[in-house]
């Protein structure tokens, strides 16, 4: 009988139906926990990937998962033509891993950022959406792994539940995956027609995504949940057909031609008419650690802190306001964080990663000025303050060994610029 694993990270939880899915299909469903033995791994026929909140979705989404050593022996088994389907969080991972929409070398190609509900220019909400969205396929059947038993055109409907679903690509690489046939899935109204606004597009993603696939289409990231109802079987028996086949697939292409820019980090400048707050945890910053866990695991040795940065910008008399906004409570929780200083420490290096949307800088400007009457606050911006201890031997080298993780920002929705060394005069 065809095997697949079901693979599981600390904090998965949809192991249970991705397994009843693949027996449904035929398949016989093989628990695998990521650190359990790879030769195992190596043996079975397929992968899923399940959902769930992988270390916590820690830093972001699926981005520590996709550098476990696991990942890699998913990776070789997927070149040779093995298929793996990444579910909600699993396709977080795979995008994080590269392996969609495959890059060169893998290399990072897009972002699932955070939900964005959006109709008639107004944003609607944020965060994690829950519901039935309909799905179009509207790619060659023949041209994915997922998609045997489809019709070009066929819809259905399966279940969304995700705080971080929106496909955020540049425009000529999303041009060419459409040519490839990487786009499989798409969200439409209840007749199958293509909207972009909220509802039909309930997240915001690019062209209407749910899935996306590498060019040889034998590895496929889709956030809703096919393995939760009965209409999402023909991706799995699909899945079957295509192991049935001995892995055929018409495209020989392995990656995509599109060559990433380089990726650049400025230095940050405050605005004009504007102080800034820094909040540090009281307790243990788990976030932090794990980062430096990962990076350790990557063989980076570095130490990783972690703060809130808030750039307030206003109009008016500065330090009233700033004793203001700190005793409002808002902006952070005195319970478990405090307002702190930096201290001048030529060993750490600060980076700064701020979201494109900053949809809470957003939500906290509404809050401070309606719900507070803090009408001199102009604008928010919020920010992650990460800072890097290394040793001043080889800190160049090291630095971008860890920018190339990406454990610290997704380029494609994120920015991340230095931050200066206080002036201690």
């Amino acid at each position: 009988m065809i095997k697949i694993a079901i693979l599981q990270f600390p904090g998965s939880n949809c192991e249970i139906e991705s397994a009843a899915a693949v027996k449904r299909a035929g398949m016989q469903p093989v628990e695998f926990l990521w650190n359990g033995e790879y030769s195992h791994l190596k043996a079975l026929d397929g992968y899923v990937i399940v959902g769930g909140f992988s270390y916590e979705d820690r830093s972001r989404a699926g981005v520590i998962a996709s550098l476990d050593p696991v990942m890699k022996i998913i990776r070789r088994e997927s070149e040779k033509g093995k298929p793996v389907l990444g579910i909600c969080n699993g396709a977080q991972i795979l995008v994080e891993t590269g392996m969609v929409p495959a890059l060169p070398n893998y290399r990072l190609g897009m972002a699932l950022a955070p939900n964005r509900r959006e109709k008639d220019g107004h944003l609607l909400g944020t965060g994690f959406y829950n519901v039935f969205a309909h799905l179009r396929m509207g790619v060659d059947p023949k041209s994915t792994a997922f998609t045997r038993h489809l019709e070009p055109g066929e819809t259905f409907s399966i279940p969304l539940a995700h705080a971080e679903g929106r496909y955020v690509i540049p425009e000529p690489l999303l041009g060419q995956m459409i040519a490839n046939g990487q786009t499989p899935f798409q969200y439409c109204d209840p007749k199958g027609r293509i909207d972009d606004s909220f509802p039909t597009n309930p997240n915001g993603s690019a062209h209407n995504l749910a899935a996306v696939t590498n060019p040889r289409g034998n590895v496929m990231a889709i956030m809703p949940h096919p393995e939760r109802v009965p209409a999402g079987n023909p991706i799995f028996s699909s899945m079957r057909a295509y192991i049935e086949s001995g892995y055929a697939h018409p495209s020989k292409t392995k990656f995509c031609s599109w060559e990433r820019p380089e990726i650049n980090v400025g230095t940050f400048t405050p605005q004009p008419q504007s102080f800034e707050l820094l909040i540090d945890m009281i307790i243990t910053d788990n976030t932090a650690l794990s980062v430096q866990k990962a990076l350790q695991v990557a063989g980076i040795g570095a130490g990783i802190a972690r703060k809130t940065h808030w750039e307030i910008s206003h109009a008016g008399e500065e330090t009233a306001l700033r004793n203001s906004v700190v005793q409002c409570g808002e902006l952070f929780n005195s319970n478990k964080e405090y307002v702190c200083n930096l201290t001048s420490d030529s060993s750490t290096i600060r980076i700064l990663v701020h979201d494109h949307d900053d949809f809470t800088g957003k939500q906290k400007l509404e809050t401070l000025q309606n719900r507070f009457h803090l009408d001199t606050v102009s604008d928010i911006r919020y920010s992650t303050l990460w800072e890097i201890s290394l040793p001043h031997s080889d800190q160049g080298a090291t630095l971008q060994k860890i920018f190339d993780t990406h454990l610290l920002w997704n380029p494609f929705y994120q920015s991340a610029r230095y931050y200066p060394l206080p002036d201690v005069n």
